[in-house]
């Protein structure tokens, strides 16, 4: 169990006190100084107990906290580290310590983008330095998926601040089907990310929008304009029936109804294309028909796709033509001679 904050002040007072070769410490000396530490870091003025200070040590001295101080007692009265040199600021890092650290320091780089990490960059630098050289170049045990060339990111730190501080962008974008970029005022109330893409949902005339940080072009902060609270999405249930971002205005959920064949079932089954996700049907050849209760939309045609002739979709009819069309197109491509 982790020592609380109280705990750790008096370690750290105990081990400040015999660090100090020019003064002999009793345990009233120490009792002394943990209660003025106490009361100089939190305020405690009611002092601790002689028992406390006595745990304390004991706790020092043991394996627990990984401390393993050399505390000794001279003269039957006073305290001291029996090797000088010693600190528990100084005590090596266990293994299980810095494989908490490095998957911290992975974890938080991938927050570069936003500002409030860039005060924690040269921390996490630091950090990430001193794993290094304690692991004595051992290979990372984790690889968070991450795209260094994705455009956008830059304008992370300007809308998730526009969304704590309720202020209203002046946005210029340009979608994938538009011939040139346009401006718009945009009331942002949301970041999420998908598939390493990063995307901003608010309101545009007072209709939901999706937009990709990808497609942006340039954010400014329209200090004039009054910001619109989010009356129009609940972001904890916005997700629920989609698959992806993508969900325009009227789209309603469809029982997707879909056959898999005996060597990807196990891929289906641990890992479900949508949450709602059951299976309806066992076949004897090992397939199974699988049933989920979605919206349609681009991000759910293009996972069926990556299943090409692995999966094939039963119901609805209308996804049943459009996969059907958009093969036939496919094969059309790999008909022609180039």
């Amino acid at each position: 169990m982790p020592a609380n904050r109280n705990a750790l002040i008096r370690y750290k007072t105990i081990d400040t006190c015999l660090r100090n070769k020019y003064r002999q410490w009793t345990l009233e000396d120490l009792i002394d100084a943990c209660s003025d530490a106490l009361y100089e870091y939190e305020g405690i003025d009611k002092g601790i107990s002689k028992r406390t200070v006595q745990m304390d040590i004991q706790m020092m001295r043991s394996e627990k906290l990984g401390y393993n101080a050399p505390i000794v007692v001279y003269d039957n009265k006073y305290y001291k580290y029996e090797d000088e040199d010693y600190s528990i600021t100084n005590t090596p890092l266990s293994e299980q310590d810095l494989k908490t650290m490095s998957e911290a320091v992975e974890l938080l780089r991938q927050f570069k983008g936003f500002s409030y990490f860039e005060e924690m960059g040269d921390i996490v630098s630091r950090l990430e330095d001193h794993v290094t050289s304690a692991k004595q170049k051992t290979l990372p045990v984790i690889d968070f998926e991450k795209n260094e060339s994705l455009k956008g990111l830059n304008y992370l730190d300007t809308i998730y601040n526009a969304i704590v501080n309720k202020q209203v962008l002046n946005i210029k974008y340009r979608s994938f089907k538009a011939l040139s970029a346009s401006s718009f005022m945009f009331h942002p109330y949301l970041l999420k990310e998908y598939r390493n893409r990063w995307f901003v949902f608010g309101a545009k005339k007072g209709t939901l929008f999706n937009l990709a940080l990808d497609r942006i072009h340039d954010i400014t902060i329209a200090e004039k304009e009054k910001y619109r609270e989010n009356k129009i999405f609940d972001p904890e249930t916005y997700f629920d029936d989609i698959v992806g971002v993508t969900k325009n205005v009227g789209m309603k959920t469809e029982v997707v109804r879909f056959w898999v064949d005996k060597q990807n079932v196990p891929y289906i089954q641990t890992k479900p294309i949508h949450k709602s996700q059951i299976i309806v049907e066992e076949n004897e050849d090992g397939s199974k028909v699988f049933e989920i209760n979605v919206v349609i939309n681009q991000e759910l045609q293009r996972e069926f796709f990556s299943f090409a002739n692995t999966i094939r979709i039963i119901s609805p009819q209308s996804l049943v033509d459009f996969m059907a069309w958009k093969f036939r197109l496919a094969n059309e491509k790999y008909q022609t001679d180039l």
